[in-house]
């Protein structure tokens, strides 16, 4: 049992770590020396040089549901650590299960709107390809909505 548990938590921790770097940073469209993110358009070039990123409605939603994962996920550990000590025995894991899948739900629906949009801001070209902090949201879809749903299967043990 203390196995499992500790699988458990390590892939919710796993699921965090690809959330915030996702989220934080500056890779999600990479053209060149150029990199975007959600937050800020960087060149590399002579100089290096940061702007600020668009103001487009659907790219304020996409952080906002890369933000609400990260909350998400970070509240569904403090309910697992705190259910873990008060829950009576027999007993599922069910709101830390609902806030994980909630988790995965955001971060896809954020990553399905940046994939969708992404021409809108930055036109295609054929060097610009996605960055790994845009596949590591993809990647942090299926993990997350696989730990909530272990959670809410996982019953209350001695």
């Amino acid at each position: 049992m203390l196995l499992l548990l500790l699988g458990i938590i390590v892939l919710h921790v796993t699921v965090l770590v690809l959330l915030f770097v996702s989220t934080i940073v500056s890779q999600w469209l990479v053209n060149g020396g150029q990199t975007a993110d959600l937050w800020q358009n960087c060149s590399s070039g002579t100089i290096f040089q940061c702007l600020t990123s668009s103001t487009n409605e659907w790219l304020q939603s996409v952080q906002a549901m890369m933000i609400l994962s990260i909350i998400f996920s970070v509240l569904s550990l403090f309910l697992f650590f705190c259910q873990l000590f008060t829950l009576t025995k027999g007993g599922r894991f069910y709101i830390t299960g609902i806030f994980q899948i909630l988790a995965g739900l955001c971060v896809m629906s954020g990553a399905a709107i940046f994939t969708v949009r992404h021409t809108d801001w930055h036109q295609a070209s054929e060097n610009t390809s996605y960055g790994f902090a845009y596949i590591l949201a993809w990647l942090a879809f299926p993990l997350a909505l696989a730990s909530g749903i272990v959670y809410v299967i996982l019953r209350k043990r001695e």
